[in-house]
């Protein structure tokens, strides 16, 4: 009984942490060195994330009669835990990027949003962009024709504004004669001509 006593604030600890979770990843750190593994929990906790090294037993026992069930298939072997409340994705991303430089860390499986993913399936939950990311990317998107409007808008006021462009046109239409002015000035001009040898020999 006293074995038992013992384990259960740590059980608690565990579901406390998993529950209304947005995502749960069981972690291999094996091979990780002290300034690595710093770095890691550093990188997580900066992301919100609680990563922890827990038994695999205690980790068992938190996991029964919950979504996080299947995770018990995984618990061999040094596991650590990386728990999101808010960004389902972020473990995974953090975990994949922190391996590119220490590659023996490696993600087992992990429950995202009430699914579970083996480590194939949460490769590409990592690669999804973070929420930060997607929006920067719908505003980038967003903003592309109001800078364009704002480019002809600031050509036109360079100009001297929509009023002086439409003066501008309005004066070039007056200067320029009218096809019917054109074409009534056009036999007076010839009549002139003929009748000024006459007026000459007179």
């Amino acid at each position: 009984m006293a074995k038992v006593s013992l384990k259960q604030p740590i059980i608690q600890e565990i579901s406390d942490h998993v529950k209304d979770a947005a995502s749960v990843v069981i972690v291999d750190y094996r091979g990780l060195t002290v300034t690595e593994d710093t770095q890691l929990r550093k990188n997580m906790r900066e992301a919100g994330i609680t990563y922890k090294v827990y038994k695999n037993t205690m980790m068992n026992f938190a996991f029964k009669d919950t979504e996080f069930e299947p995770l018990s298939e995984v618990l061999a072997g040094p596991s650590a835990i990386a728990v999101s409340k808010d960004d389902a994705t972020a473990p995974a991303r953090i975990i994949a990027n922190f391996a590119k430089t220490a590659p023996e860390l490696e993600i087992k499986a992990g429950v995202v949003e009430g699914t579970y993913y083996d480590a194939e399936g949460m490769k590409a939950i990592a690669a999804i962009p973070s929420r930060e990311e997607l929006l920067s990317r719908l505003l980038g998107s967003m903003q592309s024709p109001i800078t364009n409007l704002a480019r002809v808008l600031n050509q036109i006021a360079e100009q001297g504004g929509g009023d002086a462009v439409a003066e501008k046109a309005s004066s070039e239409a007056e200067e320029a004669p009218s096809q019917e002015t054109a074409a009534e000035e056009a036999p007076a001009q010839e009549a002139a001509a003929e009748e000024a040898p006459a007026d000459a020999e007179a």
